[in-house]
């Protein structure tokens, strides 16, 4: 079961993660893409973009998703993935380093680990960091994630990709390298 982390104002309905949680189920992993805001904290979101950076209370809410899974029946004996994108990635890392038993890999999407580097050296999932390699700065940011966990992890760059992955074949790659790394480690 691979639980989506949506960030920087996205939702369940990203058309980018819905892609790529199209190709995970092709492969005969579970999904759960949820909206990490309530609509009245969207909205303020929308107004003022604070939400989307409260690292803190994404995690929170990760961490929650995470407990429901491994609490309903259907999914409580299945083991639990996260993809995070953008700030999301952050919350999926804390996630992962809180509940270490039951988070057994992550996946970043032109993620913002840096966001939650004091969590990052107790993750114990093997880690995939994903980045465009047109996205310079957020290239460093996970070069210095990647420094600081003390798992399994790698760091892929898509090339000619930017931010958003909109190029021709960019989420392609993306959606092949999460569905490979969540096959390898959850199956």
């Amino acid at each position: 079961m691979v639980l989506f982390a949506h960030g920087s104002g996205s939702g369940r309905f990203s058309p980018r993660n819905r892609a790529v949680a199209a190709t995970l189920r092709r492969s005969g992993l579970g999904t759960l893409l949820m909206d990490l805001l309530t609509p009245e904290e969207e909205e303020e979101d929308v107004r003022t973009a604070r939400l989307r950076f409260d690292v803190g209370l994404l995690g929170e809410r990760v961490v929650a998703a995470v407990d429901w899974l491994g609490h309903e029946p259907k999914t409580g004996a299945l083991p639990i993935g996260c993809f995070g994108a953008s700030t999301g990635a952050a919350a999926a890392l804390i996630a992962a380093a809180e509940r270490p038993a039951a988070v057994r890999a992550v996946v970043s999407r032109g993620g913002r680990p840096d966001l939650a580097a004091e969590h990052l050296p107790a993750v114990r999932a093997p880690t995939l960091l994903i980045v465009g390699g047109g996205d310079e700065p957020v290239i460093r940011m996970n070069r210095d994630a990647l420094q600081l966990l003390k798992t399994e992890a790698s760091l892929e760059v898509v090339p000619g990709a930017t931010h958003l992955f909109e190029e021709p074949g960019a989420l392609e790659a993306v959606a092949r390298l999460a569905t490979e790394w969540f096959l390898r480690f959850l199956v």
